[in-house]
C-alpha cells in the first residue's frame, strides 16, 4: 500500500502526457468522423454526458458489463448484479466553469436489485436579450447573473428471472426518471422545465471459449432503451436504443462493444440539401448512430487501467481510466478527449469515489453451501448415503439455485429407496 500514492501520481502524469500528444490525431479523426446535421436537436442532453467512472473511462462501452453503480445510465438491468452494496459519489470537471455532481445509492438482496440516483449540472450564467445584451437588476447597475442547472432523479430496480447453477437467467430492469431545468426568471422567462421518462433493460451471460476456471460467464448480451418520455416544449428527448455486448478471453481483460441507435420522438422532418439535384428535401430529426468500445485491464488485485473509444459523426470521444480497490474504498480517475477538451487539467477530468457496504452474507452463504457440498460428496464416496442427503438438503437450503447439489441429492435419495424397497421384499420373503 506505500506504493498506492506514486503509483497514482504516476498514472494521473501519464493520463495528461497521452491528451496532450493525441491533438494531432484526434483531429484526423474527427475529420473523418464527418458532421452529424441532427446533432444537438434534443433537450436534457445531461441524460447523455457520463458521470465519471468505469462507464465513462470504457467510453461509454457498459451495457454488457456493469461492474460498478454507473450501471444506473448505462443499463438499468445492472443493480441485480452487483455483488456489493455501493454508495458512490462521482465529480466531473465538463466543459469550462461548468461542473456535474451525482450520488448514487444501490443495494440487491437475493435476484432483486434497487437503485437510488442524483444527478446535478450547474454553471454561471448571465441573462442576454434577443440583442445579445446583458440584462441588468432592475435594482442595481449590476448584470443579472445566477446558475443553469439541470437535475435528474433515478429510481432503479431489476431483477433476474429464470437463473440457476448452470444458467445465468434474463436479469430486467427500468428506471424511473424526473429531470428539472432551472433558469432564474430573471435571466430567461419560461425556459425552466420538468419531465419524467424510463429506462428499460435486459441483459444474459453464457460462456464461450473460457480458458479459465471462473463461477463468473465471459460473455454478456444486452439491449437498452433509454429516456423514453414526452418532450419538453416541443423539444425531444435524447431517446436511444442501444444494443451492447462485453468478452472476457482471459481472467483479467474484458473487452465491450455498445451500438447506439437515437431516436427523435417528435416526428418531426428537418430539410436538407441535395447536392445532386440542387432541391431540398425533408429527413428525420434522428441523430446519427455511433459505435463504442471499451477495455478494462485489472493488471494487479487492487488496480485496473480502462480506455474507450466512441466513434460519433460530429464527436469522436477518446477515454482513459484508472481504478484503485482499497479493500472498503474504491476510487476511479477517468479523462476524455472530444472537440469540448481543452487539454488543460481538469477540463474533462472525471473522480469517483465508491464506499463498498458489504453483500449481505451472500459470499458467505456460498461459501458455507460449497463446504456442505463438499462432506456430502466425501459421505456418497465413503457410501453413507444417508448423511450426504442431509449435507446436500442443508446446502439446498441455504442456495436453494444450487443445482449439482439438487441432483445428487436426488440421486442419493433415489438409491436410499430403492434400497429400502429391497430390504423390505426380502423381509417379506
Amino acid at each position: 500500500m506505500k506504493r498506492f500514492p506514486a503509483v497514482l501520481f504516476l498514472l494521473v502524469c501519464s493520463f495528461s502526457c497521452w491528451a496532450q500528444g493525441l491533438e494531432d490525431w484526434y483531429a484526423a479523426l474527427s475529420q473523418a468522423a464527418g458532421i452529424d446535421k441532427n446533432a444537438g436537436l434534443t433537450t436534457f442532453l445531461t441524460l447523455v454526458i457520463p458521470p465519471g467512472g468505469m462507464y465513462q473511462a470504457m467510453g461509454t462501452a457498459y451495457s454488457a458489463v456493469l461492474k460498478d453503480s454507473g450501471y444506473l445510465e448505462a443499463n438499468p438491468a445492472g443493480s441485480a448484479l452487483l455483488k456489493e452494496t455501493e454508495l458512490s459519489v462521482y465529480h466531473n470537471d465538463w466543459i469550462a466553469d461548468s461542473r456535474i455532481e451525482t450520488v448514487v445509492f444501490t443495494i440487491r438482496q437475493g435476484d432483486f436489485g434497487i437503485g437510488l440516483g442524483a444527478k446535478l449540472l450547474y454553471l454561471p450564467f448571465t441573462g442576454v436579450d434577443n440583442w445579445g445584451q446583458m440584462y441588468q437588476n432592475s435594482w442595481s447597475s449590476d448584470y443579472a447573473k445566477g446558475y443553469y442547472t439541470e437535475f435528474v432523479g433515478t429510481l432503479n430496480a431489476s431483477y433476474t428471472a429464470f437463473g440457476n447453477y448452470y444458467f445465468h437467467g434474463i436479469t430486467l430492469g427500468a428506471n424511473l426518471k424526473l429531470a428539472e431545468r432551472s433558469v432564474p426568471v430573471a435571466l430567461a422567462q419560461n425556459q425552466s422545465a420538468l419531465d419524467m421518462m424510463v429506462d428499460l433493460g435486459a441483459l444474459t451471460k453464457f460462456n464461450f471459449l473460457k480458458f479459465y476456471p471462473s463461477r463468473e460467464r465471459n460473455l454478456a448480451f444486452s439491449a437498452v432503451l433509454k429516456n423514453l418520455g414526452p418532450a419538453v416544449s416541443g423539444d425531444a428527448l435524447p431517446t436511444s436504443f442501444v444494443l451492447g455486448t462485453a468478452y472476457s478471453p482471459i481472467r483479467p481483460l474484458t473487452i465491450s462493444l455498445d451500438a447506439t441507435f437515437p431516436h427523435n420522438l417528435t416526428g418531426s422532418l428537418s430539410p436538407s440539401w441535395s447536392t445532386q439535384n440542387s432541391q431540398f428535401s425533408l429527413g428525420p430529426l434522428d441523430e446519427a448512430a455511433s459505435i463504442a468500445m471499451g477495455m478494462n485491464l485489472a493488471f494487479t488485485t487492487f488496480a485496473a487501467v480502462q480506455a474507450g473509444l466512441e466513434l460519433k459523426p460530429g464527436l469522436p470521444r477518446l477515454t482513459a481510466g484508472a481504478t484503485f480497490n482499497l479493500e472498503k474504498l474504491t476510487m476511479n480517475v477517468s479523462y476524455t478527449v472530444d472537440l469540448m477538451t481543452t487539454l488543460a487539467v481538469p477540463d474533462r477530468l472525471a473522480v469517483e469515489v465508491k464506499l463498498n457496504l458489504g453483500d449481505l452474507g451472500r459470499q458467505e452463504a456460498e461459501d458455507r453451501a460449497r463446504e456442505l457440498y463438499l462432506a456430502g460428496l466425501d459421505a456418497y464416496a465413503k457410501g453413507d448415503l444417508e448423511d450426504a442427503v442431509i449435507q446436500w438438503d442443508k446446502a439446498l437450503d441455504i442456495l436453494p439455485s444450487f443445482v449439482p447439489a439438487k441432483e445428487l441429492r436426488d440421486t442419493a435419495q433415489k438409491a436410499l429407496d430403492l434400497r429400502q424397497k429391497m430390504e423390505t421384499n426380502q423381509k417379506v420373503q
